[in-house]
């Protein structure tokens, strides 16, 4: 029986060295993860978001297999770049639009139910990347691990994986990030508006 993460991992060298035809034969093996992964982000839009999933699957997939610096690994890294791309997409689409209504509400993205510390709050998507990009500049491991826990959808397993340290190491760093963005989340929500 053949194993898809295999056929994926192949799929992915052959991408990196060129071959074309790798990017059509990859799609049918990543579709429904990608659609699942993009399916999490747009149920946590706002719901006239005017992008839907089957774009943000097509638009990420277009820039992954565009990818020419990146040395996939296999199926997890694959999926955690996916995830990051997502995330700057509809990050991007946020900024547009705030910045077309002048200040106006951007897009609301609920962690509640990734992060147990925030029941019925809400923070922006355009809020949360910042965070993480503070996090990035004051740990890069951490930022790295929210981003392929939260937004990859990736198992402890998968991101120890990915990310070549060991479960405990990820699930102790992962529990510290997300107590370091539950106090950035909750200072911002404190904050009076402008």
């Amino acid at each position: 029986m053949p194993d898809p993460n295999h056929d994926v991992t192949l799929l992915l060298s052959e991408l990196k060295s060129g071959r074309a035809e790798a990017a059509e034969q990859l799609l049918p093996l990543v579709y429904q993860e990608l659609r699942r992964i993009a399916g999490a982000y747009m149920r946590r839009e706002r719901s006239n978001h005017t992008l839907q999933a089957t774009a943000l699957v097509h638009e990420a997939y277009m820039q992954l297999v565009d990818q020419t610096r990146v040395d996939w690994k296999n199926r997890a890294h694959f999926f955690g770049v996916a995830a990051q791309l997502m995330r700057r997409i509809l990050v991007e689409h946020a900024r547009a639009h705030h910045a077309q209504k002048r200040g106006g509400n951007a897009s609301k993205l609920s962690l509640d139910d990734v992060i147990n510390h925030f029941p019925d709050r809400e923070v922006t998507l355009v809020a949360l990347d910042d965070s993480l990009k503070e996090l990035e500049r004051l740990d890069p491991r951490q930022s790295r691990i929210v981003e392929l826990r939260f937004f990859g959808g990736l198992t402890t397993e998968e991101v120890s994986e990915v990310m070549g340290i060991s479960t405990a190491t990820i699930e102790r760093e992962w529990r510290s990030a997300r107590a370091w963005l539950h106090t950035q989340l909750s200072d911002l929500k404190s904050r009076p508006s402008h």
